[in-house]
């Protein structure tokens, strides 16, 4: 059975958005500031990463680690070299 779960977290002035479809095979979407900047296919539970850019002046690398299960899917935002990952929060739709 598929299913849909919503993350987001601000950082840095812009919105982080991300959409975890999980079932056989999960598929994370990212999305900054309402625009798709990454996407991601896992099997099963495991985890991934997707690397994304924030729009600023130099662009800031940052990097969305999506853990689909066992159970509700969790998501945190890493952004180098040293600041602490963000956990996202869970949106209700």
């Amino acid at each position: 059975m598929r299913r849909r779960h919503h993350f987001h977290v601000d950082h840095a002035g812009h919105s982080v958005s991300v959409t975890v479809q999980t079932g056989h095979t999960s598929q994370v979407e990212v999305l900054v500031d309402g625009k798709e900047t990454g996407h991601a296919t896992t099997l099963h539970d495991r985890p991934v990463v997707v690397d994304v850019e924030l729009p600023t002046d130099p662009p800031t690398p940052v990097a969305v680690h999506v853990t689909p299960g066992p159970g509700i899917p969790r998501c945190f935002l890493a952004a180098p070299p040293d600041a602490e990952p963000q956990v996202m929060s869970p949106r209700h739709y």
